[in-house]
């Protein structure tokens, strides 16, 4: 096992297994009542202290150990931001839909308002990272976190300019406002532009790895691994794929989530709590 975790197979397939896991996980926490919503938060939040000290550690050291913590510590913290997202704790100080109509400069402000918080918590903790990575040898850790945050953005930007596939449908019913958003319809230049880049970065850092033009590194091979997978998530964009099946575990029906999207009331607030019951399914 821990000579397979060296290879370059091992290093891919455990970078899938996290991906795989860490997206599953979060979507089944978010699916339980809201009154678990703290202890999830309580849960999460004491991994990611922990996870800012283990990436800490794992810049000190030059291994593939090293390789593997910086990486998992970054997707414990990077659950945390999700968590607290999907929760509704962490979004923004707009919690109503966008106003009908708005278009441009207004429709992309209302928009970074719905989102501003959860913003600003990704930058804070990009800033920690990068204090932390002085004069440290290992940039997995910080590599990583740059890669899911640059992906990230391009992916609400794209849902911002316009897509086929919103998956508004997977948002828990006290974030549907965040679906108003949204733009459904066909593919925007920027979408063309930015998994064009995606790509060729892609593209490269693997001709990298098979020509032998850099030393095989397990960070390496984890960083173009979680790129390629983000490349994938963006195509989900595109092409009508249920989710359920690659997590059907952690998308089950349940009775504290409406599947239905509800009517948007562009004055009414959403209103949520993490330590009362969701009674948002009497929509």
């Amino acid at each position: 096992m821990l000579d397979l975790l060296a290879t370059t197979t091992g290093a891919s397939l455990f970078a899938v297994f996290c991906w795989w896991l860490g997206t599953g996980a979060i979507l089944r926490l978010v699916r339980l009542p809201t009154s678990t919503f703290r202890w999830s938060m309580f849960f999460l939040s004491f991994l990611l202290g922990l996870s800012l000290w283990t990436a800490s550690l794992s810049m000190r050291s030059l291994t593939v150990w090293g390789a593997y913590m910086g990486f998992v510590s970054v997707i414990a913290m990077w659950s945390w931001h999700e968590m607290a997202f999907l929760t509704g704790w962490l979004a923004g100080p707009r919690r109503i839909a966008l106003t009908p109509g708005l278009r441009g400069n207004a429709r992309f402000g209302q928009s970074v308002m719905a989102l501003l918080y959860h913003e600003v918590a990704l930058l804070f903790n990009f800033g920690i990272l990068l204090a932390l990575q002085q004069g440290q040898p290992n940039h997995v850790a910080l590599c990583t976190y740059a890669l899911l945050w640059c992906m990230r953005l391009s992916a609400k930007l794209n849902l911002f300019f316009g897509v086929p596939q919103v998956g508004e449908q997977y948002l828990p019913a006290h974030l549907r406002y965040i679906g108003s958003y949204f733009k459904s319809g066909r593919l925007s230049p920027f979408f063309f532009v930015t998994m064009g880049l995606s790509v060729v970065v892609w593209v490269w850092m693997v001709w990298e790895l098979t020509s032998g033009a850099v030393l095989i590194s397990t960070g390496w091979v984890l960083l173009s691994t979680l790129l390629g997978l983000a490349i994938i998530e963006h195509l989900l964009m595109v092409f009508a794929l249920p989710l359920q099946r690659l997590w059907g575990w952690a998308m089950k029906r349940s009775p504290y989530l409406s599947h239905r999207a509800p009517s948007l009331n562009p004055t009414a607030p959403v209103v949520v709590s993490v330590a009362t019951p969701n009674r948002a399914d009497a929509a």
